[in-house]
């Protein structure tokens, strides 16, 4: 069926786009000069093609319509559903007057071929509108011709705020309004159109359309998801596929991900995420689009394409090509807004969560509120949404509202380390308003007072942190602001103390991560009073550009110690440098050890572990904590954390929790929970052994909600004892009796060779901090690390006295003074214990 007849207005022109003001055409001065930016020539508006007037000013392009003028008659032939205009009309009226709208300004009457009329009265704001408008003075039945449309997401072409809003046009790009004049008989042929001027215009009409086909043609339909499958010969990569649709929009198109069966339900990487799609050739897509019931949609892959009528897929549900050999189906035909309720198995209350919702054909069905697209680049999406690899998750309170569709609808809940997570299949009842998930724990360390923390997250906002660490169970959020070149974030969050969104065994405080690009980084946990300024320094690419060295990462240490902070070293341990400054004056409390290994790889060492074995081995005492450094949404809070547990008689503040981390009472872990035990011995404590040592018993387990590999025994950096199962356990054991001869530190670590699809993919594993035994009240030292240290040590001088730019001499000379006093210590443990050393570096 032709749907569009365009009818060519040349003859019936009686103005140019000049519009001179005449004593029946008072066209106010703004409409005038907008006028010269009226579209003319061929033009297609929501779909719609139109034929307009000549280019040129001067020539007439335009029939105009003045108070007493005379009716302008246009000869039409054949049927039509709608007569589609594009018109407009004068400038708004001045401020203070009727800005309603309703002034009477023409009648169109259509005339049939067999006698008779239908007339419409046209009025202003109801069927045509001014040329240009306020904020919420649109048109009630016209629409402007810049139809919306989805936005590329390309921040260089738009800002980033409007990149953001996905929506691009639908604004005056042409002084305009497109109207469709519904015909009441459109099976009567059509003799005519006359444009009857009322008194209350003028009025302008650029172009005229005959539409014949289903619906109304500015009306769309609700955005729906789509199943495409294209014949086998032409598969392709998403990107190598356009779909269009003439009179609406494809609002998103990729490859439909695998179909949801029971091994989906069943997999034992439920609340991990998934890797993320690889874009490889297929024939199934799925798509997203709105658009007039009498749409074309247009595929093409390759130079194939194909037309699908998109009103039959939207109202039958499924829909072929002319040729049959496309075909588009209607994933959800029938919705209903769903009020739903997780609650704890263990307390029968409404709890946080992260969920995700899809349906059989895999396409995420976000809560209301959420991001369908989850965009999880640097600093770009930070609040309430999460994407893991090719999985996106909403972080939701107890109770939320989502549109959901009728039918098959599967769901995943997760909820940190201790809860089981959940997938099941639901079946969505038309209207059903109430739908009630349960999510139990298979563990609860916090009833033996261990509290959990992430140490290091950026960007979101105090009360969304305490959401995603309600949603996944953490106690403690340590939100740190910084600089990053001229951005600074977070720092009007600072308050020096708790947040105000504190709640329900979850602490928020903002501190700061304090950073050198080579120097290293130090976070400053729980600062009270006036925070720990500046908080970057030396220049790119942590600071500005030309902003000096002012601290040392060891004063910064001192001063969140002097503002009864915690000092932790963020990502253990790069950028590196300072550590054997601040670790051998002891003003460390933590370093933050988030990457665990495969063990399939035959070592669970890692170079963050076997790094801080360095500065364990020289006696150095520096509890494991665990962070994420969260600066996307393709991080979740907590996805490496710490686990510290408070004294017995201990309530938890963040005092205490700060006290159980300075003991070492800690472990480090992307999911196992640990224990350790040395002749009953917790981690961070001390056995006292004569001289010769003895034998100790040691007892370590590993247990977690998804299959770990192996368990391993550490004695200053070197594996002991292991427990390895091929197949995964939810829970490993292991024990010995070791003899210890030296002073030594003892920890235990494990790992599984599942993966989580974090924005840095790692390895499920932890490690605890040690437990140390002392034989005859001596230190533990070695020499070959120390003089690691001093290597390191003589490279922060080296870089002060050449590259560093300095804030002035004095504070120059005070912070090399800070490096040589670590030096000297350094070297007098080494003559102490006799160990041979080079001193030219630091003669």
């Amino acid at each position: 069926m032709e749907r569009f007849r365009q009818i060519i207005l040349r003859r019936h022109f009686n103005s140019d786009a000049r519009l001179r003001p005449t004593r029946k055409a008072a066209w106010a001065e703004e409409a005038r000069r907008i006028a010269e930016h009226l579209p003319r020539g061929r033009q297609q508006f929501w779909g719609i093609p139109f034929t307009l007037g000549p280019k040129a000013l001067d020539q007439k392009g335009l029939i105009v319509l003045t108070a007493g003028g005379k009716a302008v008659r246009v000869p039409l032939r054949g049927t039509a559903t709608h007569v589609c205009l594009v018109h407009f009309c004068n400038a708004r009226p001045e401020y203070g007057s009727d800005r309603a709208g309703g002034e009477h300004l023409a009648d169109y009457a259509l005339i049939y071929a067999g006698g008779g009329e239908h007339v419409r009265p046209i009025r202003r704001r109801f069927e045509v509108n001014t040329f240009s408008v306020g904020w919420g003075e649109g048109a009630f039945g016209a629409a402007l011709t810049d139809m919306p449309r989805p936005l590329p997401d390309d921040p260089t072409r738009h800002s980033w705020g409007g990149v953001q809003t996905g929506v691009g046009g639908g604004w005056a790009r042409f002084p305009a309004w497109v109207y469709a004049l519904e015909n009441p008989h459109p099976d009567r042929p059509l003799a005519a159109i006359e444009f009857r001027p009322n008194r209350a215009g003028p009025i302008g009409i650029l172009g005229l359309t005959l539409y014949s086909g289903p619906g109304h043609p500015l009306r769309h339909v609700p955005r729906r998801v789509y199943h495409l499958l294209l014949p086998a010969a032409e598969k392709a990569k998403s990107a190598e596929v356009r779909a269009e649709l003439d009179m609406g929009v494809v609002t998103r198109l990729y490859a439909a991900p695998a179909q949801v069966d029971e091994s989906w339900l069943r997999a034992p990487e439920a609340g991990l995420g998934l890797p993320p799609p690889r874009d490889e050739p297929t024939r199934e897509f799925l798509f997203e689009a709105t658009g007039a019931l009498g749409a074309v949609l247009t595929v093409k892959a390759g130079e194939v394409e194909h037309e699908v009528p998109f009103g039959e897929a939207f109202t039958a549900g499924r829909a072929r090509s002319a040729d049959g050999r496309a075909r588009v189906e209607l994933l959800h035909p029938g919705k209903t807004w769903v009020h739903v309720t997780v609650v704890d198995g263990e307390t029968g209350k409404p709890t946080p969560t992260r969920i995700h919702f899809r349906g059989p054909r895999g396409d995420y069905l976000a809560p209301y509120g959420h991001h369908e697209v989850v965009n999880d680049r640097w600093f770009e999406d930070y609040g309430g949404d999460l994407r893991l690899g090719g999985m996106s998750y909403a972080y939701v309170p107890g109770r939320f509202q989502v549109d959901l569709p009728v039918g098959e609808v599967y769901v995943e809940i997760a909820k940190g380390f201790e809860y089981a997570p959940v997938r099941r299949k639901l079946r969505i009842s038309p209207g059903q308003r109430e739908l009630q998930l349960t999510i139990d724990r298979w563990t609860n360390l916090r009833k033996q007072n261990w509290v959990t923390a992430d140490t290091h997250v950026h960007f979101i906002s105090p009360q969304t942190a305490w959401l995603e660490g309600q949603g996944e169970g953490l106690n403690l959020i340590n939100l740190l602001a910084s600089q990053w070149g001229r951005l600074y974030t977070n720092v009007a969050d600072i308050t020096g103390e708790l947040s105000g969104c504190s709640a329900d065994d979850t602490l928020v405080w903002v501190g700061t991560e304090n950073r050198h690009h080579l120097l290293g980084h130090i976070s400053m946990l729980g600062t009270h009073g006036d925070p720990v300024f500046p908080m970057c320094a030396g220049g790119p690419g942590e600071a500005y550009i030309g902003d000096p060295d002012m601290l040392t990462l060891t004063e910064w240490a001192e001063a969140c110690r002097e503002r009864e902070g915690v000092a932790i070293r963020p990502h253990f341990p790069f950028p590196m440098c300072e550590e054997p400054v601040y670790i051998a004056l002891e003003k460390l409390d933590g370093a933050e050890l988030r990457r665990f290994a495969n063990p399939a790889a035959g070592s669970l060492d890692e170079f963050c572990f076997t790094e801080w074995y360095r500065y364990l081995n020289c006696g150095y005492r520096v509890a494991a904590v665990g962070g994420t450094d969260k600066m996307s949404a393709g991080m979740p809070v907590g996805g490496a954390r710490t686990y510290a547990r408070l004294a017995s008689d201990d309530e938890f503040t963040f005092a205490n929790w700060a006290k159980a981390v300075r003991a070492g009472r800690t472990f480090t872990t992307s999911g196992p929970v640990m224990d350790l035990r040395v002749d009953g011995r917790e981690m961070g404590e001390e056995i006292r052994m004569p001289a010769g040592g003895g034998a100790l018993e040691v007892q370590a387990s590993a247990q977690c909600a998804w299959p770990i590999h192996r368990l391993e025994i550490v004695v200053n950096g070197q594996v002991v004892a292991n427990s390895a199962s091929v197949e995964g356990s939810r829970k490993l054991t292991l024990s010995r009796r070791l003899q210890v001869r030296e002073s030594s530190w003892i920890a235990a670590r494990c790992g599984s060779n599942l993966q989580v699809n974090h924005c840095w993919p790692i390895h499920l594993g932890a490690h605890t901090s040690p437990v140390y035994a002392v034989v005859d009240g001596r230190k533990l030292f070695s020499a070959s690390d120390a003089s690691y240290m001093l290597t390191l040590i003589d490279g922060g001088l080296t870089y002060l006295d050449t590259l560093s730019v300095r804030y002035d001499e004095e504070r120059h000379r005070k912070m090399k003074a800070i490096f040589e006093r670590a030096r000297a210590l350094l070297h007098s443990r080494l003559h102490a214990h006799g160990a041979a050393h080079d001193h030219s570096e630091s003669a």
